[in-house]
């Protein structure tokens, strides 16, 4: 037994319900499975119905666990991460299901056969996401901005991975930490990419795992702070793992994309200014070494916005 699984979970009970039932009917969980961790991150409403779900299911790996505090998705992660022990660990988010059932079985096969296949141990699986409703693939959770180019590739080695639904190496943890605390919202997964691949390791997209993802094809609507959030903290990545050039380009590109967001919204323009031109004087530089510069040259990561 060599998988966990993590879902971090807020205000969606029946979603999370929905997928603890979809795991209970993988096929080999027990085998394959050794933990299936919720974390409720301090919602405000009951999850009895999990709850209970999970109580009536001793014979499978789940472990509750309800946080004193919403701790973020960072923080939400980090926390799981520490109760686990699996040496791979599957993360989805609560509104998303596995399409194939057959999934786990193909998790440590894709590891393992990226490492034959470039020589550089795979850290991240970034896995092939459809909308739930109606059966698209996913634009936005595709892991390559060469969407429609590499929308029917089978797998590829790609610069990022997509939060919503992912699996990561232990190793990767143990060697370069966990997600960044400080982001509260977007882009932790940029942040930890790099770092992964500064490292030394592959991340890698592969369509045997399937999922279906519950959000909307019109996207979330995040407000004009979790905008400005995802506009700083991709900022900050850049000006910590990327060339300078790429700090400037990304911070004067998000901004336009805030205002288009967000109506022209100045006052959280002005603010989100007010915290990027901070970042050189509270973020270290860590940035990457030249072979990862190389590796993210040869997925075709894009790099300047």
């Amino acid at each position: 037994m060599s998988i966990g699984i993590v879902i971090i979970t807020y205000n969606r009970p029946d979603d999370a319900l929905e997928l603890a039932q979809n795991i209970s009917q993988l096929q080999q969980v027990t085998p394959l499975c050794s933990e299936v961790i919720f974390v409720n991150n301090q919602s405000t409403v009951p999850y009895t119905e999990l709850e209970t779900f999970i109580a009536q299911h001793p014979q499978l790996p789940f472990r509750y666990f309800k946080t004193a505090e919403n701790l973020g998705v960072s923080r939400g992660r980090n926390f799981a991460i520490q109760q686990s022990t699996a040496p791979y660990l599957v993360f989805l988010d609560d509104d998303a299901l596995f399409k194939n059932l057959d999934a786990l079985q193909y998790i440590q096969q894709i590891f393992t056969e990226w490492v034959i296949e470039s020589n550089r141990p795979t850290g991240i699986i970034s896995f092939k996401v459809y909308y739930h409703s109606t059966g698209e693939l996913q634009k936005t959770a595709f892991a390559h901005k060469q969407f429609e180019r590499r929308k029917d590739w089978h797998h590829f080695q790609t610069g990022y991975f997509v939060g919503c639904a992912h699996a990561i190496h232990r190793d990767v943890f143990e060697k370069t930490g966990y997600y960044p605390t400080n982001f509260f919202y977007g882009m932790e997964e940029y942040d930890l990419s790099y770092r992964a691949i500064d490292a030394g390791f592959d991340i890698v997209y592969d369509d045997r795992v399937v999922i279906l993802h519950k959000e909307s094809p019109l996207g979330r609507q995040p407000n004009n702070e979790k905008l400005r959030g995802m506009w700083v903290n991709k900022s900050k990545v850049a000006w910590k793992f990327l060339p300078r050039i790429y700090f400037f380009t990304t911070a004067i590109m998000w901004s336009f994309e805030y205002l288009k967001k967000t109506g022209f919204h100045l006052p959280g323009w002005v603010k989100g200014w007010m915290e990027i031109v901070r970042i050189p004087g509270s973020e270290k530089r860590k940035p990457i070494n030249k072979k990862g510069l190389a590796y993210l040259k040869k997925v075709e990561a894009r790099l300047y916005y």
